[in-house]
């Protein structure tokens, strides 16, 4: 009889060779984690780090960010060449002043890079939320100081806050109005700039003269210039005034676009001529308070002005009513005090013919009919001045007749204008006889003007009704 004893063996549990089992698939998975992220470097992988970054000092910047859409693994090795001191000595050039001077680089070439690093940390931050890629951007670009609000101490003569405003468009185009709402939040505070512009609304103008300066230069060059979309250039400019009374916004709108003085700029003309920067040319200098108020301006002082009224009054700029807009245009013509008549209407002229005929409306419907009256006498001195059509002003009053609402209101107007037509030539000839004449004898030519404004407006009135009377015939 065969024993039992000697078939009887120990069984081993299974759950040692599922542990077994579970530890090597984790050896497995760890093996081809690794493969394949040393796969997706391509013939990198046999590369040392040090011997890849040297590769990358002979590719462009444009290149480098084409490489970055290779893989995720080989924008992470970006990123950390980026952070690197030689990356940044690459990167990050900083040679932002006399770029007129032999030797140096051209202006287009160092705005054209700064556009190709701001599409590198584009393509790099691409997977990371907003908030972290404004920390990131901020860590490359804050050993910059010419990009900071106060940090050069010549920005009249620097490119870097235009170098920052191109970089910050790249890397921002296309975001929607809830992360550009961040990105304007976190240059606030970075700048600290509601606090600065809180300081020069809130003091006498003038007061603050390189405050003033600093701003306008870094609203125009890093937040406004450099959009192409009309919506765009709306939507930073809303972001700059809204969070004020009307009363401040008028006032920073004079600081960033109102007249400057060319002589306390003293920037090289040549830089702009060879290097077509010509929008720059609108921020040299300090503000100039009194040029409103001292004497009639010409259109380049207000030519900056009056195109940012238009890009609020666009219906695109959906934050904005023509209300908003016509109420902005009122307060503006009393900073720092009430302007001159024929600046006003220089103004309105240049803001377009929906703007003109808004605030013109605004005025017939409150009964404004004499201040309504000497504004349409400036806008026919301006059209003669500047050699505008005459027929446009008539028709202008033609179409603010219709708003009064009643013929006895309508009359009234047309008599206030006349009277004021003769109370401004009076004036103006009383000027002339009492022999207060300055070195261009400026009275004398503005009643030639004024005279002249006077028989040309008649005379398209007449022609006008005369086309009148003939279609009714």
């Amino acid at each position: 009889m065969t024993s039992t004893a000697g078939t009887s063996y120990t069984s081993i549990p299974n759950q040692k060779y599922r542990r077994s089992n579970r530890r090597s698939r984790q050896r497995c998975n760890t093996l081809d984690t690794d493969s394949q992220s040393l796969s997706t470097l391509g013939h990198f992988k046999t590369l040392p780090l040090e011997i890849f970054q040297m590769v990358l000092n002979y590719l462009s910047v444009k290149d480098i960010s084409m490489l970055s859409m290779v893989s995720k693994t080989i924008s992470n090795r970006l990123i950390n060449y980026i952070s690197t001191p030689s990356g940044n000595r690459r990167l990050l050039l900083q040679d932002f002043h006399n770029l007129e001077l032999p030797g140096k680089r051209e202006v287009s070439y160092i705005l054209e890079h700064y556009k190709s690093l701001g599409l590198l940390l584009k393509r790099c931050t691409l997977l990371l939320p907003t908030k972290d890629r404004l920390k990131y951007t901020h860590k490359i670009l804050s050993e910059v100081s010419c990009f900071k609000l106060n940090g050069c101490p010549s920005p009249l003569h620097c490119l870097g806050l235009q170098c920052y405003g191109v970089f910050l468009q790249i890397l921002t185009a296309g975001w929607d109005e809830l992360e550009c709402h961040r990105v304007f939040n976190f240059l606030c505070e970075l700048s600290n700039l509601p606090r600065k512009v809180q300081t020069v609304v809130s003091s006498k103008p003038g007061s603050a003269r390189k405050l003033e300066l600093r701003i306008r230069l870094y609203c125009r060059s890093v937040l406004l210039n450099h959009w192409i979309h009309r919506s765009d250039s709306a939507f930073w400019l809303t972001r700059i005034l809204k969070p004020w009374p009307m009363v401040n916004q008028a006032r920073l709108l004079y600081i960033i676009f109102g007249p400057v003085s060319s002589l306390d700029g003293d920037l090289a003309p040549s830089l702009f001529k060879k290097k077509l920067l010509c929008h720059l040319i609108y921020c040299s200098g300090h503000v100039v308070w009194q040029k409103m108020i001292e004497g009639p301006t010409d259109e380049t002082s207000l030519k900056g002005l009056a195109d940012a009224i238009k890009l609020l009054y666009d219906t695109e700029a959906r934050e904005w009513t023509a209300d908003d807009v016509i109420s902005l245009v009122d307060e503006l013509s009393v900073v720092p005090r009430e302007w001159l008549m024929e600046n006003n209407a220089r103004l309105l002229i240049l803001s377009g013919n929906n703007i003109c005929f808004t605030f013109m409306a605004n005025k017939a419907v409150n009964g404004r009919a004499v201040d309504l009256a000497r504004l349409m006498v400036f806008l026919a001195l301006v059209c003669e001045k500047d050699l505008y059509c005459m027929d446009w002003a008539v028709k202008m009053m033609q179409k603010v007749c219709k708003v009064f609402g009643t013929p006895g209101e309508r009359n009234n107007f047309l008599q206030c204008v006349e009277n004021a037509f003769a109370h401004m030539i009076m004036d103006m000839l009383q000027a002339v006889l009492s022999g207060d004449r300055d070195e261009e004898d400026s009275s004398f030519l503005n009643l030639f003007h004024l005279v002249n404004a006077q028989a040309n407006f008649h005379k398209e009135v007449l022609y006008l009704t005369m086309r009148s009377n003939s279609n009714t015939v």
